[in-house]
């Protein structure tokens, strides 16, 4: 098993939830050498893998002759977050080639720059994410192993959702407290 850092968590968990698992674009807390480092890092892992470019892809780098190469998630990076080997990525692939598509407004509803209060985020219905939210959403809210029951993740991918997915990229107000016959609970603000 891999040990993996809260950034790593965040980076694999929003690529599982892209319909193509397309790694770009990272936090925009993450930026040059700190960028390259977890990135190298989870390529020497396995977990993701560089493939050449189409046009219109978000761009990790140039190889030289115009063209460029981005990151998706492997199938290894699926199983590293508990998720099931059906959940792997959906991008159109034919040797290395993959395409990188931004998620359709139905999936996730990202709150304009500049926004302030608890934005309602969005996903898909009938996903492991949106049973997650919808758990949350309740006055009681939801344990850690609460929602890996529900949701089939490890834990440390339903930590990963809720940092990653929902506080960062939802803009969800994710309130925690401990409860003393549950252990820690979190809930939607």
């Amino acid at each position: 098993m891999h040990q993996l850092s809260d950034t790593q968590l965040v980076i694999l968990s929003a690529a599982l939830q892209r319909n193509d698992h397309c790694v770009l674009p990272l936090p925009e807390r993450l930026k040059g050498g700190a960028a390259e480092k977890v990135v190298t890092s989870l390529i020497g892992k396995g977990l993701i893998e560089e493939v050449d470019a189409n046009r219109g892809d978000p761009i990790w780098r140039e190889t030289g002759f115009g063209h460029g190469v981005t990151l998706v998630l492997t199938a290894l990076g699926v199983s590293a977050l508990g998720a099931e080997p059906d959940e792997a990525p959906q991008a159109a692939t034919v040797g290395k080639e993959a395409v990188c598509a931004p998620n359709s407004p139905e999936e996730i509803e990202i709150p304009p720059s500049g926004a302030t209060g608890p934005h309602t985020g969005k996903s898909r219905e009938g996903t492991k994410q949106a049973l997650m939210i919808e758990r949350l959403r309740t006055p009681e809210g939801a344990s850690i192993p609460e929602i890996v029951s529900i949701t089939g993740w490890k834990s440390h991918t339903v930590r990963g959702a809720i940092a990653g997915a929902l506080k960062k990229k939802m803009g969800l107000t994710i309130l925690s407290e401990k409860d003393e016959s549950r252990g820690r609970i979190y809930r939607i603000a």
